[in-house]
């Protein structure tokens, strides 16, 4: 093997112009004598790179002469000379270092909002088929399990209705109590003009039977329960722990998604009812301070005014609502890459969409009843 030369560079000026020589090797290990003098080199406009008296040249060195190329402005035709592999590395080094650049498409008005509208649609069926087929999926690990009651994880479900459930009481009644004070002072401003602020009693009882107690219940569950369900399995994924688990033969859907599933349908409803109390109690405190209308009294004319049936149709919204809660969150959190950023993207998504979810459903639920009469 010859020893390596080291390299050099000369710069000629005449009257045809400037050529730059160069000599030596131009290869990685012998570059660190020239860079910093090469590098300082300001080539005219039109100047020429010669590169007959080159040894060895390598991609590092490809890279030098290429930086002092585009420095100056020159294209590949300022070469000259003739060498075995200068010309070509040089023009390899060039293509790479110097990508194409990709122009941001410009906005085209209508037919760009048309395309964004479009693509978001898609999206959107996209992730609701996806959810579609997750619900089947898991509505049918949990009749497997059902008529094999021996799998299923008592532990696990009890867990999480205690953490789901009972340990979301305080908070569920203490919006739920100010949500039936606002509710009820709104009724009262308003009605006062008419004189008729007792009505602010079926006021409080139409809506926190119908509406507000299981719609509080759910966005309160979708931001709470839904974000810690994601964070949860979303940790695992991260983990490898459900790789491991598959590994032992345990199935994620029976270990992870059906006890959460399960629990919170049971235990819904129970903080739906608390959210309801709760709320009227918030209606009544007002009417007693600011109405005049006794306890007594509330509560008897809601018995009488208000009809049964609005308390099983806010009940029956309680169930579905854990459900969606529930699956949108353990989806979500299955979904969970590696990275922690895929984490907190999840459990935002995980969020909105169940927030979402609960609202679209109770719109729907409204539509239904309303049809029935009811």
């Amino acid at each position: 093997m010859q020893p390596a030369v080291d390299p050099g560079f000369a710069l000629d000026e005449s009257g045809e112009g400037t050529v730059l020589r160069l000599s030596g090797d131009w290869t990685v290990a012998t570059l660190h004598g020239v860079e910093a003098a090469f590098a300082a080199v300001t080539l005219p406009v039109g100047a020429r790179i010669d590169v007959s008296g080159l040894g060895r040249i390598d991609t590092a060195g490809a890279f030098v002469v290429d930086r002092a190329m585009r420095k100056a402005g020159l294209g590949e035709g300022a070469l000259q000379g003739v060498h075995a592999s200068a010309a070509s590395l040089i023009a390899q080094v060039h293509k790479v270092s110097d990508p194409q650049e990709v122009k941001p498409k410009a906005p085209h008005g209508l037919v760009d909002v048309l395309e964004r509208l479009g693509r978001g649609f898609v999206a959107v069926l996209r992730e609701t088929t996806a959810t579609l087929a997750f619900l089947g999926e898991t509505m049918a690990t949990i009749v497997r399990l059902m008529l094999q009651p021996w799998k299923l994880r008592w532990t696990s479900i009890v867990s999480v209705m205690e953490e789901a459930g009972l340990n979301a009481v305080p908070i569920i009644a203490f919006l739920s109590f100010f949500v039936g004070m606002v509710v009820a002072y709104i009724g009262a401003t308003t009605l006062r003009d008419f004189d008729l602020e007792i009505f602010t009693v079926e006021l409080i009882g139409f809506s926190m039977l119908r509406e507000f107690g299981v719609v509080l219940t759910g966005i309160v569950l979708a931001g709470r329960t839904n974000s810690s369900f994601t964070a949860q399995i979303g940790t695992m994924k991260m983990r490898q722990e459900i790789d491991a688990m598959q590994t032992l033969g345990l199935k994620p859907m029976d270990v992870l998604v059906a006890p959460r599933v399960m629990a919170m349908v049971v235990v819904t409803p129970a903080l739906a009812f608390v959210a309801t109390l709760a709320g009227i109690a918030g209606g009544m405190l007002v009417g007693w301070t600011s109405l005049d209308i006794n306890p007594t009294v509330f509560l008897e004319r809601m018995r009488a005014s208000v009809p049964l049936d609005q308390f099983w149709v806010g009940m029956s919204k309680a169930p579905v609502f854990g459900l969606v809660v529930a699956l949108i969150a353990c989806r979500q959190g299955l979904l969970t890459g590696g990275s922690v950023q895929s984490l907190g993207k999840a459990t935002t998504t995980s969020v909105v969409q169940a927030i979402f979810a609960v609202i679209v459903l109770d719109a729907l639920f409204a539509i239904f009843y309303m049809e029935l009469g009811i």
